[in-house]
């Protein structure tokens, strides 16, 4: 179990859809499957889609998807391209992104697609929804692309 204090500093309040996105990714880089959690909702309707898995939904299933994603250790995730649209109270992000992990056969590097959710809440912006798919290199931004926003 987890210093409380430590947990505690991972509820904090988060107060854009990017900083929770922010955080989200680095607990992932740190094998921290509280630090993850604490980006979500506490709402039994989330809902997580990682590549080539099923649909989980609910706090329990996807902090066990995560638990079992995280079991070999951190998932370093580099965010190549994120594409915006946000209201007031709901945003939605769409990533690329190169995935390097360790398995039994070594550093394995992946490329997902990923659509990310994000709600205020009372607690600041929790992620309510996450769907990664299987991407292909080429589906990584040109590096010159400007980075854009939708409206």
């Amino acid at each position: 179990m987890k210093d409380p204090r430590a947990l505690k500093a991972t509820q904090a309040l988060m107060t854009s859809a990017d900083e929770t996105e922010a955080s989200f990714y680095d607990a992932m880089r740190h094998g921290d499957v509280d630090r993850v959690m604490a980006c979500w909702a506490e709402d039994e309707e989330i809902a997580c889609v990682s590549p080539g898995g099923p649909r989980t939904v609910g706090t329990v299933a996807v902090r066990a998807a995560f638990a079992a994603t995280l079991v070999a250790g951190p998932v370093h995730i580099t965010i190549e391209h994120v594409r915006r649209m946000e209201t007031a109270v709901c945003a939605v992000h769409h990533v690329t992104a190169k995935v390097q992990a360790m398995t039994s056969e070594g550093l394995q590097t992946a490329f997902v697609i990923a659509t990310n959710v994000y709600l205020r809440t009372p607690q600041g912006w929790r992620m309510v929804a996450h769907h990664a798919s299987a991407g292909m290199p080429q589906d990584l931004p040109d590096i010159s692309e400007p980075h854009s926003t939708l409206h």
